[in-house]
């Protein structure tokens, strides 16, 4: 298990757990990051500090520390 943010790009990676407050985690599962969701690295984009994330055929955006709170296994 290790966290999101030290994935590399196009790695796919199971989602595990989610840390940090309530309304964080809310928030993610909404977007669709729930328990056993696979959860691919698209990019790093180095100056704003975020991470483009492919999750059920979607795109989103997570900042990096927010990206420390989720734990993944990778595939």
């Amino acid at each position: 298990m290790v966290r999101l943010n030290s994935l590399a790009n196009g790695t796919i990676g199971r989602l595990v757990r989610l840390e940090g407050e309530p309304s964080f985690r809310r928030r993610l599962m909404e977007l669709g990051l729930l328990p056993g969701t696979p959860v691919r690295i698209v990019r790093r984009a180095d100056i704003g500090g975020v991470l483009e994330l492919e999750v059920r055929r979607s795109r989103l955006t997570v900042r990096t520390g927010e990206a420390e709170q989720v734990f993944v296994v990778a595939q």
